[in-house]
C-alpha cells in the first residue's frame, strides 16, 4: 500500500493506467511533435496526494519508451486528468523516478 506523500513500488500497468495514457496521448504528441502508432502503458508508480500523481512508462515502438508524469484529480474535484511532463528517449530498463 502506498504511503501518503510517497510513490508506490513499480507495478505492471493496468487497464486504468492505459486509460490515463489514452486520455493524455494527444497532448503528448503535441508536446513531442511525434505521432505514436504504438502507445502502450507497461509500468507505473503512483503517489497519493489531493488526487493521484502517476509516473507511467509507455512503449512507443521498437526499443523506444517514454515516461509520463500525470495527475488525476479526485472525483469531487472533477476527476480531471492532466499531463504534467514527458521524458523521451527512455528504455525498458530505465527506472520510474519522479520528475
Amino acid at each position: 500500500m502506498p504511503i501518503t506523500g510517497g510513490f508506490s513500488e513499480t507495478r505492471d500497468a493496468t487497464k486504468e493506467t492505459q486509460k490515463l495514457c489514452d486520455q493524455v496521448k494527444p497532448e503528448v504528441e503535441k508536446e513531442t511533435g511525434k505521432n505514436f502508432k504504438e502507445f502502450v502503458a507497461v509500468k507505473y508508480s503512483r503517489q497519493t496526494v489531493a488526487g493521484t500523481n502517476y509516473i507511467i512508462k509507455v512503449h512507443v515502438g521498437g526499443d523506444n519508451y517514454i515516461l509520463l508524469s500525470v495527475f488525476e484529480a479526485l472525483d469531487f474535484n472533477g476527476g480531471a486528468v492532466e499531463l504534467k511532463d514527458v521524458q523521451e528517449n527512455k528504455t525498458n530498463e530505465d527506472p520510474l523516478t519522479p520528475f
